[in-house]
């Protein structure tokens, strides 16, 4: 009999603990803990209209990271892309006409580095500059560098008609590109407190991808 009794006492230990571990599995689930890692980087990377043939899965995600609140837990969506709308600024500002939502802008030279700006509001022609804080620089290469709002100044974003730029102070932008989407600039600027996101300070454009979220 006491034998008996103690292989249920064991059978009951055992049970219990199993009880327990999976109540705490559920909790953990419950508490927003993610239970598997694979799946917490699933449910950490954002959905994109299409894919990008300028960012890799990571680069996304570590973006993702730094955008305005405001962008989470919308879709991506591929407003522009150089490769298929054209090397034009006029054809960039046409495809923000009607966005209301922060902009991504990602930029490929032909050294194949990668670097670009998150602009608060979309791109517009405006005799002065605009946009808030929101507005940031940042660059892959070689390294992913993000530079943020200095409050020096609040010279974030200045669209002409033969050119674009981001950041301000003594004559230079932190990002710069011409009409043709073809020639770019990058200088230390003090609204941003950048260093260039490039290598070499002036570039040649490969790429251009513009990502909205809605």
């Amino acid at each position: 009999i006491h034998y008996v009794t103690g292989m249920k006492m064991q059978y009951l230990n055992r049970k219990e603990k199993k009880i327990m571990k999976t109540s705490k599995k559920d909790v953990n689930s419950t508490n927003g803990q993610p239970v598997d890692a694979d799946l917490e980087t699933d449910m950490s990377r954002p959905s994109l209209s299409e894919p990008s043939n300028l960012l890799l899965p990571e680069q996304i995600e570590i973006l993702a990271k730094h955008l305005p609140p405001r962008t989470v837990g919308y879709l991506w969506t591929l407003t522009f892309s150089a490769s298929k709308h054209g090397m034009s600024i006029k054809t960039l500002y046409r495809a923000m006409a009607d966005q209301n939502s922060p902009v991504l802008m990602v930029i490929k030279n032909s050294n194949g580095e990668i670097f670009g700006a998150v602009a608060s509001e979309p791109f517009k022609v405006q005799t002065s500059y605009y946009g808030t804080g929101e507005t940031f620089l940042f660059t892959f290469s070689p390294e992913f560098k993000v530079f943020k709002w200095t409050k020096d100044n609040m010279f974030f974003i200045k669209g002409d008609t033969d050119s674009l730029g981001f950041g301000g102070g003594e004559g230079v932008f932190g990002l710069w590109v011409d009409g043709d989407l073809y020639h770019g600039r990058s200088h230390m600027c003090k609204t941003f407190g950048n260093q260039s996101l490039s290598k070499e300070e002036d570039f040649i454009i490969q790429d251009i991808e513009i990502w909205t979220f809605q």
